[in-house]
């Protein structure tokens, strides 16, 4: 049916672009609202007569029959002229109004409403937009007709149903805070409604607010009282005791642990000014424990941390703005930034601290900036800024070991990992640094970097195809991450077992292949675009250069930030030679990150291909100090063979 129409609020008809239907006037309308209060069954002329006038007119019949026409021609414009009326049909002594179950919003509704039990994440959704239905009272402008009025007070009645349903959803799902202002709201404008003074006193005591939750029960019964006559119910006397002796079935759902954190966050807003700086630390320090919690916080984590540092540079103190940067020690493994501008706002910040803090002292404070500048700085174009990223890396580290202090330790660690690849072939050293991370997190705790250590040996024995060793950190890193509940650990070591089982070149291709489906599909909702963007396009591209076969030429693919490089051998596939000779030479020189020999191997064999010689001495160049490694094997997601093979060939084309 390509018409659909709304009773909750004004009477209202939409043809199948969404535009009103022009009803005419109101006795046209309400017309219509019978006809559809009568949900199909016919409505007799005389019915219809009586329902839209107390005194008659003498031609009432004739005129209800205009009505119905006009109606027809509204609702049915590209009928043609004296064909039946499929929607708005005579039948016997009256009419009928034809509607499918889901024509009619009020008829959604109900249905909604009287679904079965479901899942609550599923009962919140779909009572969300079915209220979102509502606008208006329903049938609004007949609120006086007597015809109207039964159904509208059911419907009233289902409305305020679906609202205490929905508080009761979000309570299920640990959303009490969320439901209180709802539920307030609720019980003002329907204070006979004991169930809603039920859920608003059980969703103040989920979030801690006890004395709250007690004092909106007596409230209940003092209105019920005086107002109703009435007692409270079971429900609401029972709820009154279980909140004295704070009986544990009040929480459903929630452990102790989650009890603890609604009341301990209750009491700090209670207690600690709004205005007070150290609201400021103590948000960081949520945001810190936020980005390792899965893809949903680490997004929420990236977004608030520069609001953050933001509101402590506006108060002007420097050893505030420090600690407020210097505490987000988050472990980072991946080299490419998920937002590189505001990477780029974190390091400025830093900067601008640094230079701001008082002379003398302060070393572990400046050391923390220090890393904070070599992390964020990570992919970090050109020499200058490169060398200052470096710089500040060996300052963080060198003022960490002279302090003694093994926190601050791991995190400058970090950022000596990230500024760990101003050449190829330094899989070596980062596996030294990945050691002491591991060593330094078993002997004093620090189970974020003790993750982080094992993943940088991950990717750097897979540079080195030591596999076993590689497998034994992947394994570290699993169990971790199941004990300290760090989920985004699965995503960089289902990549690595995709990786391991096509460098055994024993695996049959179509194995392989759903191995890298199933780390595609980790992706998603990961919360980390830096990492994501271009990553499956390029392990499809290193599965065919493995296998002999040229690049994937679909115009779909997304080659994410890798497309300078892919694209010559694109078009080489393509068989566009002097197009991609043109990619070729406009080409920068490769990020020094994770994926440095594998973008320099992309180079030597588009360059090999086009016989350019000056580009295949560069890259041999280039590529020479990582001949023992595997090219993409140091990211620890795919690879493109030992960057020897690469070596051989460029010597080869180069005579």
């Amino acid at each position: 049916m390509d018409v659909v129409f709304g009773v909750l609020g004004p009477v209202t008809a939409w043809n199948g672009s969404g535009d009103v239907v022009p009803l005419k006037g109101p006795k046209h309308r309400a017309v219509l609202a019978r006809l559809i209060l009568a949900r199909g069954r016919v409505v007799p002329v005389t019915r219809l007569v009586d329902d839209l006038w107390l005194d008659p007119p003498p031609d009432a019949v004739g005129a209800v029959r205009t009505f119905v026409a006009a109606l027809r021609r509204a609702l049915e414009p590209e009928r043609p002229p004296r064909a039946p009326s499929r929607l708005l049909v005579t039948e016997g002594p009256g009419y009928a109004l034809r509607a499918g179950a889901d024509d009619v919003d009020a008829w959604r509704f109900e249905q909604v409403v009287g679904t079965a039990a479901r899942p609550p994440e599923e009962s919140l959704t779909s009572l969300d937009e079915a209220l979102g239905w509502w606008r208006g009272p329903a049938y609004a402008e007949f609120t006086d007709e007597d015809w109207a009025r039964a159904e509208r007070s059911r419907l009233t009645e289902l409305r305020l149903r679906a609202v205490e349903r929905r508080a009761e959803a979000k309570l299920e799902l640990g959303l009490a805070a969320d439901a209180v202002p709802d539920l307030d709201a609720h019980v003002a404008e329907h204070p006979w409604r004991e169930d809603a003074w039920r859920l608003l006193a059980l969703a103040l005591y989920r979030t801690g607010r006890q004395g709250d939750a007690l004092a909106v029960l007596r409230r209940a019964r003092t209105l019920l009282v005086e107002q109703l006559g009435i007692d409270p119910g079971t429900a609401l006397r029972r709820l009154e005791e279980d909140i004295l002796r704070q009986a544990d079935h009040l929480e459903p759902g929630q452990d102790a642990a989650s009890r603890v954190w609604a009341r301990a966050a209750e009491a700090y807003d209670r207690t600690v000014a709004s205005g007070a700086r150290a609201r400021l630390e103590s948000t960081v320090g949520i945001l810190r424990n936020l980005a390792v919690t899965g893809g949903g916080g680490l997004v929420a984590a990236r977004e608030q941390r520069m609001a953050a540092i933001a509101a402590a540079e506006e108060l002007g103190d420097a050893e505030l703005t420090a600690r407020v940067i210097g505490a987000y020690d988050v472990p980072a493994i991946w080299t490419r930034s998920d937002d590189p501008r505001q990477a780029a706002g974190v390091v400025a910040a830093a900067e601008r601290t640094l230079a701001a803090l008082p002379a003398g002292g302060h070393d572990a404070t400046r050391a923390r900036l220090l890393a904070t500048v070599a992390l964020e700085s990570r992919g970090t174009g050109g020499v200058r800024a490169g060398e200052t990223a470096r710089e500040a890396a060996r300052e963080a580290e060198r003022i960490a070991r002279a302090l003694d202090d093994p926190a601050l330790l791991a995190f400058a660690l970090n950022g000596a990992f990230m500024q760990a690849f101003q050449r190829a072939g330094l899989a070596r050293r980062r596996d030294g640094i990945g050691a002491e991370l591991v060593e330094l997190s078993v002997r004093h705790d620090l189970a974020g970097y003790e993750v982080l250590g094992h993943l940088v040996r991950l990717q750097a024995r897979s540079a080195l195809a030591d596999f076993d060793g590689a497998d034994e950190h992947a394994a570290a890193a699993d169990g971790l991450a199941e004990r300290y509940e760090r989920p985004l650990v699965g995503v960089f070591t289902t990549w690595y077992r995709a990786l391991r089982l096509a460098a055994s070149g024993a695996a049959p291709a179509a194995d392989v292949e759903a191995a890298y489906r199933d780390a595609v599909a980790r992706l998603d909702g990961s919360g980390m675009p830096g990492f994501e963007a271009g990553l499956p396009a390029l392990a499809r591209l290193s599965l065919r250069m493995r296998e002999g076969r040229p690049a994937q030429t679909e115009a779909h693919t997304d080659w994410g930030p890798y497309e300078p490089w892919a694209r010559p051998l694109v078009l080489l596939a393509r068989d566009h030679r002097d197009e991609a000779a043109a990619a070729l030479r406009k080409a920068p020189d490769p990020p020094h990150d994770l994926l440095l020999e594998a973008m320099w191997c992309l180079i030597a064999r588009a360059a090999i291909a086009l016989d350019d010689r000056e580009t295949m001495t560069r890259a041999r160049t280039e590529l020479g100090p990582a001949v023992g490694e595997l090219a993409g094997g140091g990211s620890g997601l795919l690879t493109f063979g030992p960057v020897s093979r690469y070596l051989y060939d460029l010597t080869t084309a180069l005579g």
